[in-house]
């Protein structure tokens, strides 16, 4: 809702102040990114990880949309439409598990590919789109983010882009931690997959993920027009 406020009322309706405003903006965005990324590498709750990668994400966002170009803009929309699709299939990963073992702890899990492999693929493809792996939406949304940070301020892109390894670094600890090991059956004794009610839940979600990442021109061509116009009020 913040970023849908900055692109309908914020930068069209103020665009001098907007433009004012972008290094105070880029500051916040840049500390989000970088703080947040940090702070999550020392979660032990699984539910917080995916909620502090969530705040990085949207420093990506806004980082994108006051660039104030077609690329940054576009890659923002994206991004917000992406992350809306991953975050929630990763908080229904955490689900599947609490509903099985009532405990977001990562210390209490291990091991679970061996008893719900299923579950460890889509876990693993999620995880994946979150760090902007090539081939998912998160991939084409943040570099678009990053082309457009770059025709606008070289210094703030390069702290930004550093976001990208701290993602890919608290994503790959909390899969490896989660899914890797032995089986602890001293915590959690009681296994079983993804039942068909499941798996029809994440299908869409997994769909999506794909379609935005290989052939994202569906979305941009729809907000290109938009846009467009958008930018030529700014300036």
């Amino acid at each position: 809702m913040g970023g849908y406020g900055f692109l309908r009322f914020s930068i069209p309706m103020f665009p001098d102040a907007s433009i004012y405003f972008t290094p105070l903006v880029y500051t916040l965005s840049v500390i989000a990114v970088i703080y947040t990324s940090l702070t999550t590498l020392r979660q032990v709750d699984m539910k917080r990880i995916i909620a502090y990668s969530s705040v990085a994400h949207m420093g990506f966002v806004t980082i994108g949309m006051f660039s104030l170009n077609i690329q940054g803009i576009e890659g923002s929309m994206l991004l917000m439409l992406s992350h809306g699709i991953v975050s929630s299939a990763l908080f229904l990963c955490v689900g599947v598990i609490y509903d099985r073992h009532k405990t977001r702890i990562i210390k209490y899990y291990s091991g679970l590919t061996v008893k719900m492999p299923l579950f460890s693929m889509i876990f693993l493809f999620f995880i994946l789109a979150n760090m902007g792996f090539p081939g998912t939406s998160s991939f084409v949304s943040e570099f678009l983010v990053l082309v457009g940070a770059f025709k606008s301020n070289v210094f703030v892109t390069t702290l930004a882009a550093t976001g990208v390894i701290w993602g890919a670094g608290y994503s790959i600890w909390l899969y490896n931690r989660v899914a890797f090991g032995n089986i602890r059956t001293s915590h959690i004794t009681a296994f079983h997959d993804l039942d068909r009610r499941e798996f029809m839940v994440f299908l869409p979600c997994i769909i999506l993920v794909f379609v935005m990442g290989i052939y994202p021109e569906i979305f941009l061509n729809a907000m290109h027009v938009s846009i467009t116009h958008l930018i030529e009020q700014v300036q």
